[in-house]
Parts: structure tokens; C-alpha cells; sequence
């Protein structure tokens, strides 16, 4: 399969996502790492408490080493996920490792059509950059492994159920949390909003599925990084031309010993263009979903991101 994805013609049409609906199924796929096998059987359970339901793929229930299986039955989950009708949406179970593998190999013209959301975030920055390049809008959210079958994550919950069967429409304005120093450069852009994890962005450098970011606004979080390596990163993206053209820049959490701020400002500031830190989204808490490319405006003076375009209804 050509891994070279055509990015779709202007004026692609791209109606909202519907919102899920009491009843509905969910695809529960694990298109990474393994997860723990108690945590797998309470995913139904998860789902049934906002009146929904679970389907629960053959992946899910591997391990191969740091992975969920082989990457052929991971890749067939996916495909059968997005092909099967009576599915709302898909799920990721956790994030880990194992997603970019799967890149050369998906099915893009089953992706494109079936045009279903995809959940998750982390190591699933690999699949998003992917859908972002077919024009399919994902959603950056807390997995029910790695966050929501956790103790403490309820108001994470809490927020992403009301999205997934409240609706997200054009309009809705959110408002980041009270300064707490965060990085702020001043001004308000417009753009799509792409973006994920800073470390998945990085290796995706340079590959076909190399994130869009040109007249975009760029999210950015990481985990467990040392200082150094979120400069390195930075300048990875910054060398392969992922900053330029960039419009703005949206910084989740960075859930380091050390604080980045810093080394963040001098790889930022230079670009001229508004940054708001401190965006409740990322591998700390809270996460709050984000939906991917979409149409936005960030006001970093402000401390606000509006959703431009109908994403769920």
C-alpha cells in the first residue's frame, strides 16, 4: 500500500461528527502497548454507565512484549473497527507503543470513507497525524486504561462523556485556568488545530505522516521527559519545518521533574506567534478533550480557545 496519503481537494466535505447516542456501540481497540487484563474487563462496565456499549476487539486481550499483540492483529482490529457499521466511534485502550508501525499498512481509503472518531491520545498522536492528513478530525482524550478506570480521573470522566453525547458546537469558548506561570506570549490566531504528544511529532519527522502544521495552531504535551530531550525534540520539529508557518501554539501538560518552561520560551518566542501554557490536556490532570483538526481560535491574552467549527451534533 502507498504510504504517501494525497491531502484532500479544497472544499473537502466534512459534516460533524454525530454526538453518540444512548445504545450506541463503541470499538474498543489497542492499537499500542498491552493493558492490564482487569482493567480490559471493566472497560463495558465504563461504557454502560453513560449508557452505551462496549466492543471489545481481539487486541485487546494480547501481549506480545511491549506491544498489543502482533502488529497484523492489531492492524486488524483497526480495519475491522472502522469498517463495521454498527460501531459509533473507536477507542483507543491505552497509548504505549506500536502505533506508527501500523502507519505503511492501514487501509487509508476505508479510513477516508468510514470517517469515524477516533479516541485517544499519546502514542495514538501517530494515528491522528494520519486522519489529520485525510481531513477526518480526531479527539485528543483521556483512554480507559492508562486514565479513566484509574482512582481520581472522575471529573475526566465526567468531561469527556458530556462531549461525546452533549454535542461540541462552533462557538463553545473555553477558558484556560487562573495563571499558575505558565508560558503565555501575547496575541490571538486563527487556524486548524493539530498536534499531540511532542515525542511521537518528533519521530514522525521527516516520514509521509509528518504532522501538517502549516496555518495551524500546534498543541504540544509530553510525560516524563528530561529537559534536554524536550530540546531536543523542539529543535527536531523546528529543524524539519514543523514550527514554520505555524499560527499560534497551545501547550498542554509537561509532567517533568524539571520545569520546561524555558527551554519551551526559547524554542517558541521566535516564531512570533501566540502561546498559551497551561491547557488542562496532556499525561497529567486534568485531561480535558481537545478536538483535533478542527478550525479554532486561540487568544493567549485572554487565556481562551474557541471552537470554529462544528465538531460534534
Amino acid at each position: 500500500m502507498n504510504p504517501i496519503v494525497a491531502l484532500p481537494p479544497d472544499g473537502w466535505p466534512r459534516p460533524p461528527y454525530r454526538c453518540l447516542r444512548p445504545g450506541d456501540t463503541v470499538g474498543i481497540v489497542a492499537p499500542a502497548g498491552p493493558a492490564d487484563p482487569e482493567l480490559v474487563a471493566r472497560v463495558p462496565a465504563l461504557l454502560a454507565a453513560h449508557g452505551l456499549r462496549a466492543r471489545v476487539f481481539p487486541g485487546c486481550h494480547l501481549r506480545q512484549g511491549y506491544l498489543a499483540g502482533p502488529d497484523a492483529a492489531r492492524l486488524a482490529d483497526l480495519h475491522a473497527a472502522w469498517a463495521d457499521p454498527e460501531l459509533a466511534a473507536l477507542w483507543c485502550l491505552r497509548g504505549g507503543y506500536g502505533s506508527a508501525r501500523l502507519l505503511p499498512h492501514l487501509d487509508t481509503a476505508l479510513l477516508q470513507q468510514s470517517r469515524k472518531l477516533l479516541i485517544g491520545y499519546s502514542d495514538i498522536t501517530a494515528l491522528h497525524a494520519l486522519l489529520d492528513r485525510l481531513d477526518c478530525p480526531a479527539l485528543h482524550a483521556p483512554m480507559p486504561a492508562s486514565d479513566l478506570l484509574r482512582p481520581g480521573r472522575e471529573a475526566d470522566e465526567v468531561a469527556l462523556f458530556a462531549l461525546l453525547t452533549g454535542g461540541l458546537r462552533a462557538g463553545t469558548t473555553w477558558a484556560a485556568a487562573p495563571a499558575d506561570g505558565s508560558l503565555r506570549l501575547p496575541g490571538a490566531a486563527c487556524g486548524r488545530l493539530v498536534g499531540g504528544n511532542l515525542s511521537l511529532l518528533a519521530a514522525l519527522a521527516g516520514t509521509p505522516w509528518q504532522l501538517r502544521t502549516d496555518g495551524a495552531i500546534l498543541f504540544l504535551e509530553d510525560v516524563g521527559e528530561q529537559v534536554y530531550r524536550v530540546d531536543r525534540l523542539l529543535l527536531q520539529l523546528d529543524q524539519c519545518g514543523a514550527l514554520r508557518g505555524v499560527r499560534g501554539v497551545l501547550l498542554g501538560s509537561f509532567t517533568e521533574d524539571e520545569d520546561p518552561r524555558a527551554v519551551l520560551d526559547a524554542a517558541l518566542r521566535p516564531l512570533g506567534v501566540p502561546v498559551l501554557g497551561g491547557w488542562p490536556c496532556g499525561h497529567g490532570t486534568p485531561h480535558r478533550p481537545l478536538p483535533l483538526g478542527v478550525a479554532v481560535t486561540l487568544d493567549a491574552d485572554a487565556g481562551t480557545l474557541r471552537i470554529d467549527e462544528d465538531f460534534m451534533c
